[in-house]
Formats: structure tokens, sequence, C-alpha cells
């Protein structure tokens, strides 16, 4: 199982994937390790993404998560994957994968992109990142502005409750 942690820059997705990975004794892959220096040089110079410059990283980030299911293992993906056609990439014909939504108040980003030091995306670029935002259909909803452990404790919760409504098939 693959379970992508999504939402605008300073969602909090590093700190919820890197603690659920822990949690659940899965590895955690960050999506900004996997961009090619030309992107992070373009959002380090402010410059937002087109969909042509994403293409090539969220299909790394596909490929990733595919070994991880032909292991027959689980990883956390941190990754902002704004639009449906983005998270159409990442899921593929993969499964089970499941969509992690963290939705925080803008006010709460704008702090937490202002605290923010060592990052190479700049707090500039946020609302770019909210204008390219499409809300995702499939997806846990989450209201990222709440305690990790609180986080962790919801996500979790609602993953058990959302594998025994969706047992495993022959097919998977």
């Amino acid at each position: 199982m693959v379970v992508f942690v999504m939402g605008v820059t300073g969602s909090g997705k590093t700190t919820l994937g890197e603690a659920l990975g822990r949690a659940w004794s899965w590895p955690y892959h960050d999506a900004d390790a996997y961009h090619p220096p030309a992107n992070v040089e373009k959002m380090r110079a402010g410059t937002p993404l087109t969909d042509a410059d994403r293409v090539p990283w969220l299909a790394a980030l596909h490929d990733c998560a595919q070994q991880t299911v032909d292991r027959g293992e689980g990883a956390v993906i941190g990754c902002s994957a704004l639009k449906a056609s983005y998270r159409a990439i990442l899921r593929g014909a993969l499964s089970p994968v499941v969509f992690v939504w963290l939705d925080v108040p803008r006010e709460a980003l704008q702090a937490r992109m202002d605290a923010r030091r060592g990052h190479f995306m700049p707090a500039s670029l946020l609302e770019s990142q909210l204008h390219t935002l499409e809300a995702p259909v499939h997806a846990f909803h989450i209201d990222g502005d709440q305690p990790v452990a609180d986080l962790v404790r919801e996500v979790t919760t609602r993953l058990i409750a959302w594998q025994d409504a969706n047992p495993p098939t022959d097919d998977d």
C-alpha cells in the first residue's frame, strides 16, 4: 500500500509523512528529493513550475510507488499532488493507494512559510499553489492545523476503516 500525503507548500506533508512512517514502520519518501535540479532552481527563483516541468517528477514518484507495491510493502510519500491529473499520474494502475489531503487555512500556511528556514520553496509561491490546487474528491480530507499526534491517530483510524471496507481481492 502507498499513502500519498498531499497539500500545498507548508501544509505539513513532511512532518506528517515522517510521523506516519515511524508509526507504521514504513519508509517515507519526500517528493522534494525527486525534483530535477532545474525544477529546484525555478522554484528557488520564485517561478512556479509548469505541468511540463512536473510530469517527469511525477513519473519518478510513480515509479517509487510502483516499486513499493511490487515488493508487497508499504510506503508514505509526501507530494503536493495539486491537480487531479497529477494524482492520476501518481496513482496509475497502482493498488492499493490512498491520498491524504492536508487542508490548512491560508493564514496558518503563510505563518508556517514565513517561519520556515532553509527550504528552496519561497513563501511567494504559496499563492500559486493555492490557485493550482484542485480539491481531491477521493482522498481523506484532513484538517492539517492540529497537533501531529492527533493527525497520526486520525489518519491511522481512517486508513484501518478504509482497509476494512476495501479488502484485497485476487486481482490485487
